[in-house]
């Protein structure tokens, strides 16, 4: 997926194949969320921002760390769903097979909860930068830490719904209370990523 272009991704994302899917898409939204986060910190140097050198390296070093991440995520996400689609048609004329097939499906599904798990942690990040650069970042990209949030916020969003969906077959009582316990919280970040979006606005409307 990373040596893909844009256009490929795309044409990928909307033919008729298991994935990628919606968990993929999270996973890019999350990377764009960090992108953006990257390229604010980057235009907030200089003289003018010598002030804040030390929280702006560190918050641009951050935010190329979860890019690459989320985009490692989108391509497990993908190899996940695969294996949740082989899992369902390895066969069951046999007891035996019965059960090695429901065992194989509902590791596949846990399997598949993992990366948007994970997702859910790159954009809780990315929010966790956007809101820390926002009171230090160069005014004349403000806007793009609001677009940071709100990509993030995408991404939150996007993997809840990948998460809850793979839930039912999740036979492990713990990693289902896990997963659980991580798209519960997606509602607090949302609010989160909007407080952000919201000072921004109030900035740039001034």
């Amino acid at each position: 997926m990373r040596d893909q272009t844009i256009g490929e991704f795309l044409e990928q994302l909307s033919a008729r194949v298991p994935a990628p899917g919606g968990g993929a898409s999270a996973a890019l939204h999350a990377a764009q969320g960090a992108a953006l986060v990257a390229m604010v910190a980057r235009y907030t140097t200089g003289e003018r921002y010598a002030g804040h050198a030390a929280a702006v390296e560190r918050i641009t070093a951050a935010a190329d760390a979860l890019r690459e991440t989320a985009l490692r995520l989108a391509a497990e996400d993908a190899a996940a769903f695969t294996a949740v689609t082989d899992a369902y048609r390895l066969p069951k004329d046999t007891d035996e097979e019965k059960a090695a097939r429901s065992a194989a499906i509902a590791a596949a599904l846990q399997g598949a909860a993992r990366p948007p798990a994970e997702v859910v942690g790159i954009a809780e990040g990315v929010i966790a930068l956007a809101g820390e650069l926002l009171p230090i970042g160069n005014r004349n990209v403000l806007s793009d830490v609001a677009a940071a949030t709100e990509a993030a916020r995408a991404a939150a969003g996007t993997a809840r719904v990948n998460i809850e969906i793979n839930l039912g077959g999740i036979k492990d009582e713990a990693a289902r209370a896990g997963f659980s316990a991580t798209a519960d919280a997606v509602g607090a970040l949302m609010e989160r990523a909007d407080r952000v979006t919201d000072a921004v606005r109030q900035e740039i409307a001034k």
